[in-house]
């Protein structure tokens, strides 16, 4: 089994309806997450919601990792939610902030095959 060092989602705004972020490769044997970095570059407080979906599966209650999290105005948060979380092969992770183009997100890991 190898790792492949990776930029998984270059910094890019959530969106304000839930939003497919990132899958780990079908074919691979899964992803780690080692970083994770959200921005708010708004001029408010905003909330972000991120799930992790098994594959075939969808954006639910059940698989929120990160529930309506405020980040206010100018802050980062380093999501201490998704260090470390292994993301299987074929599952995603999916996103949504309160307002659009207020919250970038960026996450970096390695992804196995």
């Amino acid at each position: 089994m190898t790792s492949t060092a990776k930029l998984l989602l270059a910094a890019a705004d959530l969106p304000n309806a839930s939003g497919l972020l990132y899958t780990s490769p079908a074919a691979g044997k899964g992803t780690w997450i080692d970083k994770a970095t959200a921005q708010n570059h708004s001029g408010a407080a905003a909330t972000i919601t991120l799930n992790h979906v098994p594959a075939a599966g969808g954006a639910a209650a059940v698989n929120q990792i990160v529930n309506t999290k405020s980040i206010a105005d100018k802050a980062t948060d380093l999501l201490p939610e998704l260090v470390g979380k292994f993301i299987p092969p074929g599952a995603s992770i999916y996103g949504i902030c309160s307002a659009a183009t207020a919250v970038a997100l960026e996450l970096n890991g390695r992804e196995l095959t």
